[in-house]
């Protein structure tokens, strides 16, 4: 495994930079004379001299590319207070010049097929994310899936965040598709332990948001200031491609991709632990037979857990499980699918998996 450097005194302390991945590095005033042989330089400023021993040594350099609004090389997963910086809370409008406003009007500029530099920019940005998002996992964590239109003070909301509390009184990492709705409340509720009446009735001011900058704006305003853990247990994995839904307050931390398909995949893939179906409608239903693929064939590894909570919903007004199970028949798969509605039962089956 190469070794990955992201500042100067780490870099300082190597007696042996060969086969290295320097990232994001200010080299320009650094003598620099140990082995190169075979590193990876992304992103970094180079003296004359530091370029001309990184040629030498047939070091791979990857240079800054100017003019983008985001770090292409990126060695961490985003936060919430990076995405939403500048963001005032007094005046909604705030939102538009907030990094993430600014990446995603950034990103639609370019389409659906931009031009190499961008594509690649893109790209490099997304592997990065995915090496990060790699460094922050431990264990088996769990994703839930639903529904983005869930509205703050429903019902299903408050469902979502007493899923979340179960999940995270059990101990477990959870992932999300780091959006609104179940994505939210699902982590809300990881964070707050329980269903906290007075947090749910103050974001129930704001329901949901609609497609302006000021409506976003103030649902990103009614959000209070919850607790963290010293290690993040909540980590959404949204994307720039639907990034007229912003990611959630709730999340701790933000695999932000740009390539949907990127992100969808890897949030499958890591969810090695299991994965929970709440209501939702088409992108949930694509998200069950994807997992489903995944378990079926076992090409990320052992089946894992396929948990369908809400029982009427998903055998008869979308009647996704009994295809699941249908298909499972006499498969290793078999055993780890559940269709439920009872929280503790789903939980249960979870941490069986892992035991």
């Amino acid at each position: 495994m190469r070794t990955e450097i992201t500042d100067l005194d780490q870099l300082r302390a190597q007696p042996d930079l060969r086969k290295a991945v320097i990232i994001g590095l200010d080299l320009t005033r650094e003598d620099v004379r140990v082995p190169l042989d075979g590193a990876l330089l992304l992103g970094c400023s180079l003296s004359e001299t530091m370029q001309r021993r990184a040629d030498a040594a047939g070091a791979l350099i990857f240079p800054v590319i100017p003019d983008l609004p985001y770090e292409v090389y990126r060695s961490t997963l985003y936060t919430p207070d990076e995405l939403f910086a500048g963001f005032d809370p007094a005046s909604p409008k705030s939102y538009a010049d907030t990094p993430d406003a600014v990446i995603y009007r950034h990103s639609k500029q370019q389409g659906h097929h931009p031009d190499p530099l961008h594509a690649l920019a893109e790209r490099l940005h997304d592997h990065s994310i995915t090496e990060a998002l790699d460094e922050a996992l431990t264990g088996q964590p769990v994703a839930v899936m639903g529904g983005h239109a869930l509205a703050r003070g429903s019902d299903g909301y408050r469902n979502a965040v007493e899923l979340g509390a179960a999940l995270g009184n059990a101990g477990f990492t959870v992932l999300t598709g780091g959006g609104p709705g179940a994505m939210e409340a699902v982590p809300l509720g990881v964070r707050l332990g329980e269903a906290d009446n007075d947090v749910l009735n103050a974001i129930a001011a704001a329901p949901s948001f609609g497609h302006d900058d000021e409506s976003i704006g103030r649902w990103l305003a009614a959000f209070p200031e919850i607790r963290s853990f010293e290690k993040p247990r909540t980590i959404g994995i949204p994307t720039w491609f639907y990034g007229h839904e912003p990611p959630n307050p709730a999340c701790e931390l933000h695999a932000k991709y740009f390539a949907n398909s990127v992100r969808e995949e890897g949030l499958l893939t890591v969810a090695t632990g299991g994965i929970v179906y709440t209501p939702g409608k088409a992108g949930t239903v694509q998200e069950v037979f994807q997992d489903f693929t995944q378990n079926y064939y076992g090409s990320v590894g052992p089946a894992a857990p396929m948990v369908f909570l809400g029982r009427a919903f998903w055998t008869d007004e979308v009647p996704a499980a009994p295809l699941v199970q249908k298909l499972a028949a006499g498969r290793e798969a078999e055993q780890w699918i559940l269709v439920t509605d009872e929280i503790d039962e789903a939980v249960e089956l979870l941490a069986k998996y892992q035991s």
